[in-house]
């Protein structure tokens, strides 16, 4: 056997003491090195933060400065508004007291209709009035209308604190009687017109058809005098406006007539609020308490800074942070003391603000009632152009001329409609006797519609408007005709979203004049312009589509209640109410923000409004800002290069739409 071979390797060659020192300074060299990367890594970020910080504390100290130069201004511009709202409310009551003055010594023979004794004795000797014609009704309907209106600027611009309940019930009282009383007189004044039906007959069809329009109402008659099968498609003469009948109705002795009123006496009158002397005398101390708690807290703030900043002074800083901080503290010392109770006075002021906000916030109005399917919501969606009255009646007996004389007989039950289809049909073979109508309508001129509008029927069971029974509904943009099909008719109307221009997309208010402002609203589909002067306001322009839009309401100076009223029914709507927040969706501030966050916009509201204008009151009522509708009006913006200042509240009346 040969000699054993050594392995190779067996053995690690021991490292020695002198290469382990080596390796062990060479990773504390490593240690280090990091170590001090890392340490000047964070110093160098420690700096820019400091700068940072240094940065942002110089210019909100700018910010606060220069809110701070105007805060006696503003402060003084706020005692005058507060002394101006007694004045601006007395002015109002003299104002009406002189309308009532102007109407007495007028002495034209119309009612006033705040007292009932004229109102009623009024409607008592139009009642006992018989055989008026159709255009004598529509003559005197001018003056019936014209009291209505009266009687809704009274229900509107009279504070609640000087209306009882009494009044109330009285006014609407009124209102529905004369509303109840013309439509009864267009009943009658009908029944008279189609007794003439036989002398009024059109040669060719030998139909009797009768148009008659008016700027308030437009009458559309056919009476059924030959009874053709085969004639089914009613067309009023130079209009698309008619009907398609079934085979039924057009062998029966029937008359169609619409009723075009462009005026809703059919939605019932929504109730007024009473005083809100109750509303005032709970909410009052939990805001004064409110108040009070934040003078306390604001005034222990104030002491515990300027104690600390006493302890400061007297301390040595090492860092660079203290250093500032110290520096930050000596440049607050030095600031005179009408600087300080001015910064008091503003916190004080935003705080209160705050705190009167959110309590309206928690006690915001609820959704008052749960619509089914079917019924229209009346605070989501809106009626536009009116109501079409559909009806199919019953053709009275006709004249006849016998020697000279024209005798007819009168019906005691007055004018009777037509039941399609009847209760009972047993009678009847055919499964589909009884289809439903179709009916081509136009909608009014002065309504814009922003989207395609959508058709209601009156219930008049319940109440209420409902938009079961229609179907086949299309609409023509170009020549606003509207066609459906409906199974009973009625009264009809078309409703569209009243909240279809909210959120905003921005607003303008930009000063012309003493005493004159032009609102600029932007919504998605349309921009408007308002122009405001004293207690007056005007529509200035309209754009849908980036094009100018003409408008009946231009160049009109009216009163903020009735110009309120004239956008709503022409369907710009741009105004909200308490139950708006239920239907729109909107990103609103909330509660629980920090202080630093209310103080930081409280000085950037100072400086984007630097007249201090009470923007929380919209054109419509007084909780613009104090709902969660207060951020419908995005992008905000204020032009302040006008010539002048302005008082801009005394126009931005409290009132309420409560119709």
């Amino acid at each position: 056997m040969g000699p054993k071979v050594k392995k190779s390797g067996s053995k690690k060659k021991k490292i020695t003491k002198a290469e382990r020192l080596k390796q062990l300074q060479e990773e504390e060299e490593k240690r280090q090195k990091e170590e001090e990367e890392a340490r000047v890594k964070h110093e160098k970020e420690e700096m820019e933060r400091l700068e940072i910080q240094r940065t942002e504390k110089e210019k909100w100290r700018k910010l606060e400065a220069k809110a701070l130069e105007r805060s006696n201004e503003e402060l003084e511009e706020l005692y005058l508004l507060e002394r101006c709202f007694p004045e601006a409310e007395k002015l109002k009551r003299e104002k009406r007291l002189l309308s009532q003055w102007k109407h007495y010594i007028q002495c034209d023979g119309s009612p006033d209709p705040s007292i009932s004794q004229e109102i009623n004795t009024f409607i008592s000797l139009w009642k006992e009035e018989t055989n008026e014609t159709f255009e004598a009704v529509i003559a005197k309907s001018k003056l019936v209308l014209n009291l209505i209106e009266r009687l809704k600027l009274i229900l509107l611009e009279t504070p609640p604190y000087d209306l009882q309940d009494k009044n109330i019930a009285q006014y609407q009282g009124s209102i529905l009687e004369l509303r109840e009383l013309l439509h009864l007189k267009f009943n009658i004044a009908t029944e008279i017109l189609l007794r003439q039906a036989s002398t009024l007959a059109d040669l060719d069809s030998g139909n009797m058809e009768k148009v008659i329009q008016d700027e308030n109402v437009t009458l559309y008659v056919w009476a059924n005098l030959k009874k053709n099968p085969r004639y089914r498609s009613v067309r009023f003469s130079e209009t698309q406006i008619g009907f398609e009948i079934p085979r039924i109705l057009a062998t029966s002795d029937i008359a169609l007539r619409l009723l075009h009123t462009h005026y809703d006496h059919v939605t019932p009158l929504r109730p007024v609020p009473a005083a809100s002397q109750e509303n005032t005398s709970t909410v009052t101390p939990v805001v004064k308490g409110e108040v009070k708690s934040v003078e306390t807290a604001i005034s222990k703030n104030l002491q515990e800074e300027r104690k600390q900043q006493e302890n400061e002074s007297h301390s040595v800083h090492e860092e660079e942070t203290e250093v500032m901080e110290e520096q930050d503290d000596t440049e607050r010392q030095t600031e005179e003391p009408e600087a300080t109770k001015c910064d008091l006075e503003m916190k004080l002021l935003s705080e209160t603000v705050s705190a009167a906000q959110m309590l309206l916030l928690e006690n915001a109005s609820e959704k008052p009632y749960s619509f089914e399917d079917p019924e229209v919501d009346l605070y989501q969606f809106t009626t536009l152009g009116g109501v079409y009255h559909l009806d199919i009646l019953e053709l009275p007996p006709q004249c006849k001329p016998v020697k000279g004389w024209m005798i007819v007989e009168i019906l005691k039950e007055g004018l009777q409609k037509y039941v399609y289809p009847p209760e009972t049909t047993e009678d009847f073979e055919m499964e589909n006797a009884f289809p439903p109508i179709e009916v081509m309508l136009k909608v009014h001129e002065n309504v814009i519609f922003f989207e395609a509008p959508m058709v209601a029927r009156w219930d008049a069971e319940g109440k209420h408007w409902k938009t079961d029974g229609i179907s086949n509904v299309s609409y023509q943009p170009e020549d606003r005709l509207i066609t459906f099909s409906l199974e009973t008719f009625g009264p009809v109307t078309l409703i569209q979203d009243a909240h279809v221009n909210m959120p905003y997309q921005s607003w303008e208010l930009r000063p012309l004049d003493v005493n004159k402002v032009l609102l600029t609203v932007t919504t998605v589909f349309t921009e408007i312009q308002i122009q405001v002067k004293e207690n007056l306001c005007m529509l200035a322009s309209i754009k849908l589509n980036n094009k100018r839009h003409s408008s009946a309401l231009e160049e009109k100076w009216m009163s903020p209640v009735s110009f309120i009223i004239a956008l709503k029914e022409a369907g710009l709507n741009i105004f909200p109410t308490g139950h708006s927040h239920f239907y729109v969706v909107t990103n609103y501030k909330k509660k629980g923000r920090k202080k630093g966050q209310e103080q930081k916009s409280g000085v950037l509201s100072n400086l984007i409004f630097p007249k201090r204008v009470s923007l929380q009151y919209d054109l419509h009522v007084n909780e613009w800002s104090t709902t969660p509708a207060a951020s419908f009006g995005r992008n905000e913006s204020l032009s302040t290069n006008g010539p002048a200042k302005f008082r801009f509240c005394i126009w931005l009346e409290q009132v309420e739409y409560r119709m």
